[in-house]
């Protein structure tokens, strides 16, 4: 077994056991919450993650793939100009937030210490990146499968401790939530500090060659920009989505507190059941970015179409079987689990949302590997457009509600699919069915 199926194989099985937990982790919030918590909690999560998000600056990709393709000779020096250009960003980015986020206005009904929590947060993520970086570009796996692991097992610890001794109101319980979450990313970072300090001193003993703060800071910005703008545009379309839904819904006669009741049974049940099996995709999205990045500054084309070849199939083997697994036995997994029997019809008409998901995760990897994260990008926006539209028009009828919500989801995915598919077989000279395209 070679070295990328191996570090696969290790995150997917540290991946399962995280995903396990925090299926627990949202049995707990389901029931603690109630479906109003739920959804309150659902709808803030993808602010929250925005703004996580532009604390990271997508660090951990630009490092992995800078690693991957550079010598290591470069590392020490790398590793240098990105401490100190996370130490300025930082130092920007903290008073900024301060100033901004007690203004956001979607805070207004949560507690009114979460926004600083959040603000808390910021020092703690940024420096996080650079350890997840530089471990998952030294393709060192088993650090990073403890980091996922962990880091779920202590916030349902954290979760179930507080839940079972204190009793909160709704407000105070969704904050709790939060800061356990937030709790456990603090416990883990100084796991991974600690390692990445052993290794840092490990890195400065090994022959070096310097370079210039501008060279390593282009290198990074050429695939962090990009990227961030990937991300933040994915993470300003979750944070809109759920005012998107609930905007349809009420357009089709639904109250507003059942509207946040649907997409709370959406979000927090029909999502955490169907994307249960990404996390194969998720450790293949992992291992695939400094893999990909290696073999295509190696010019390698036989090793990224095999690469694909294997990452398609073994999706088939496990996605086919789990999407028909959910759709046939989706009521007694969502009223076991979850005590909702009404999420089970959202369950069954998202498996194409799901299937095509379990796809795009690890080809998104390979267009980041490819250095088409501006295509990457292009594609989610029209996706983006497509599926927002379609829900819309049909979320707001009164014959389709919900059912026209999930029609809009489902387009979306077969959209982004299709664009991220062909554009990875034309990159590497393949054919639709994955086999070699001849040139004359």
């Amino acid at each position: 077994m070679n070295k990328f199926f191996k570090g696969t194989l290790l995150l997917a099985v540290a991946a399962f056991a995280g995903e396990c937990i925090e299926f627990l982790v949202n049995m707990v919030l389901a029931r603690e919450l109630g479906e109003r918590g739920l959804g309150m909690y659902m709808s803030i999560l993808p602010t929250i993650f925005l703004i996580v998000l532009l604390a990271s600056f997508e660090l951990p990709i630009s490092i992995s793939k800078f690693i991957a393709e550079k010598d290591k000779k470069y590392h020490y020096s790398m590793l240098n100009h990105v401490i100190k250009l996370t130490v300025i960003f930082t130092a920007i980015l903290l008073p900024l937030a301060i100033i901004i986020i007690p203004f956001i206005s979607v805070f207004d009904q949560y507690h009114p210490y979460l926004r600083w929590a959040v603000i808390a947060f910021i020092p703690i993520v940024s420096f996080s990146s650079i350890t997840r970086g530089f471990f998952m570009g030294k393709q060192q796996m088993g650090k990073i499968a403890t980091y996922n692991f962990m880091r779920k097992l202590i916030q349902l610890i954290l979760l179930v401790f507080l839940y079972q001794i204190f009793q909160f109101d709704t407000q105070t319980a969704v904050l709790i939530a939060f800061c356990t979450f937030i709790g456990s990313e603090i416990v883990v970072f100084f796991y991974l500090l600690h390692m990445f300090i052993l290794q840092f001193q490990h890195v400065k003993r090994e022959p070096i060659e310097r370079m210039s703060g501008g060279t390593v800071w282009r290198s990074l910005m050429a695939v962090s920009i990009p990227t961030t703008a990937l991300r933040v545009f994915h993470a300003l379309t979750h944070a809109v989505e759920p005012f998107l839904i609930k905007a349809a819904l009420l357009q089709a006669g639904v109250s507003g507190i059942v509207a946040t009741e649907h997409f709370g049974m959406l979000a927090g049940i029909a999502m955490t059941v169907g994307f249960f099996p990404a996390f194969i995709a998720h450790s293949f999205l992992i291992m695939l970015i400094p893999t990909v990045s290696e073999a295509y500054a190696e010019k390698n084309t036989d090793k990224l179409q095999s690469l694909l070849q294997q990452v398609c199939i073994i999706t088939f083997l496990y996605g086919i079987p789990a999407v028909i697994f959910f759709y046939f036995f989706a009521e007694p997994i969502t009223l076991n689990f979850f005590h909702s029997s009404d999420a089970a019809i959202y369950l069954q008409m998202l498996w194409p949302f799901f299937l095509l998901h379990y796809f795009i995760i690890p080809m998104q990897a390979f267009l980041i590997g490819l250095g088409l994260m501006k295509e990457a990008f292009y594609h989610f926006v029209w996706s983006t457009i497509v599926s927002f539209s379609v829900m819309y028009v049909l979320g707001s009828m009164h014959s389709f509600q919900m059912d026209g919500i999930i029609i809009g989801m489902n387009a979306g995915a077969v959209l982004l699919f299709l664009m991220h598919y062909l554009t990875i077989c034309k990159k590497i000279g393949v054919s639709v069915l994955l086999s070699p395209v001849r040139f004359r």
